[in-house]
């Protein structure tokens, strides 16, 4: 069915940097209408982990890891094409990125429409609700897990 794949931002090619970017402007700025700065310079970055999941030509779901191992983890950038959705890869793709994690602390900025599902994994909401771009979000955390 569908294929996960993982690069490091170095490692990325221009078409995946291209399709990754696409799906993530399609859902972020144009579906939910936030201009924002997507491209902002961290993608290329040695210890950016990309994960995504594409069947053939584009992807259908795609996140980010920001941070080096063994220090505080952030997940970012978690969409997936509208088509995509309820067939369970924004879950998929959590899981995966959770066994490159490994025990480090993470955390993410949800939009808490998404809370559940990151709650799946461990995460917990930090401080109140806040207005990002027009869209609540949440501050949610994983604690390190002792190895």
């Amino acid at each position: 069915m569908t294929e996960l794949r993982v690069a490091a931002g170095p490692e990325l090619t221009a078409a995946e940097l291209h399709g990754l970017l696409r799906l993530r402007c399609d859902v972020f700025v144009v579906e939910q209408r936030c201009p924002y700065p997507e491209v902002d310079g961290l993608d290329l970055d040695p210890d950016t982990l990309h994960l995504w999941w594409q069947p053939g030509a584009e992807p259908l779901a795609c996140l980010r890891v920001l941070g080096a191992p063994g220090a505080v983890r952030r997940i970012g950038r978690v969409c997936t094409a509208e088509a995509a959705r309820g067939t369970g890869l924004g879950g998929r793709l959590m899981a995966a990125a959770l066994e490159h994690i490994g025990g480090d602390e993470s955390e993410l900025h949800a939009q808490v429409t998404a809370q559940g599902l990151y709650a799946r994994f461990g995460y917990a909401p930090e401080g109140e609700p806040y207005d990002e771009d027009g869209i609540t979000h949440v501050h949610m955390r994983r604690p390190a897990i002792p190895r």
